[in-house]
């Protein structure tokens, strides 16, 4: 009962209200950091996400047993064949992977953290261990680079009902508004500023 509650940002926002912080795969293990050592964290809805903060932050967590779905068809096999077949490349793995998968991968980053890692790195090849789109924004902003998915079937069916056509649609016809009830919006917005605050912390520091 006395536990801090740190939500990953997809979360709806009635579980925002009812948690302490907000994080997302960037930030996740500085928000835990910034937690008081004194105070023990319930850390939603992915276990996978929350055995990497406890691994960079020597914490343990109590970690809801929950997981990204397609994160987790990336195998440790899948990283194995991945390698075989290109055995030049880096191998980039999102912390929502399984730990086999991110023990096996060269770097653990979020999806901010490969673009930039990408664009700084001189190697030329990389294997790339999150859901498939990011690909595309990778081979777009690295023209020269060559990029491989640790497996094909990494795809997310919710990340695609979001087109370009859709985000038209919706800003023509200003149809489907979604509206968050004040007393579930305020405090969800806690647990968000909370994070901000954080994370602005970190770009000033």
């Amino acid at each position: 009962p006395g536990a801090v509650v740190v939500c990953y940002v997809n979360s709806s926002a009635k579980v925002k209200a009812e948690s302490d912080y907000c994080c997302t795969s960037a930030n996740a293990v500085a928000v835990v950091k910034a937690v008081d050592a004194g105070k023990q964290i319930i850390f939603v809805p992915d276990k996978y996400l929350g055995e990497y903060a406890e691994e960079q932050t020597g914490r343990k967590l109590i970690l809801w047993p929950g997981y990204c779905p397609i994160h987790v068809l990336i195998t440790e096999e899948d990283v194995s064949k991945a390698r075989a077949a290109h055995p030049e490349a880096t191998v980039m793995a999102h912390p929502e992977c399984t730990g086999p998968v991110r023990r096996a991968a060269d770097v653990v980053l979020s999806t901010g953290g490969m673009r930039r890692y990408v664009a700084e790195s001189d190697a030329s090849e990389f294997i790339v261990g999150t859901e498939v789109g990011m690909l595309y924004r990778l081979s777009t902003d690295n023209p020269g680079k060559k990029f491989w998915p640790a497996t094909e079937g990494a795809i997310c069916p919710n990340m695609k009902r979001t087109t370009l056509e859709k985000v038209l649609w919706s800003l023509q016809d200003m149809e489907h508004v979604v509206k968050v009830p004040e007393d579930v919006a305020s405090r969800a917005r806690l647990a968000i500023k909370r994070m901000l605050s954080i994370t602005c912390l970190l770009y000033t520091s």
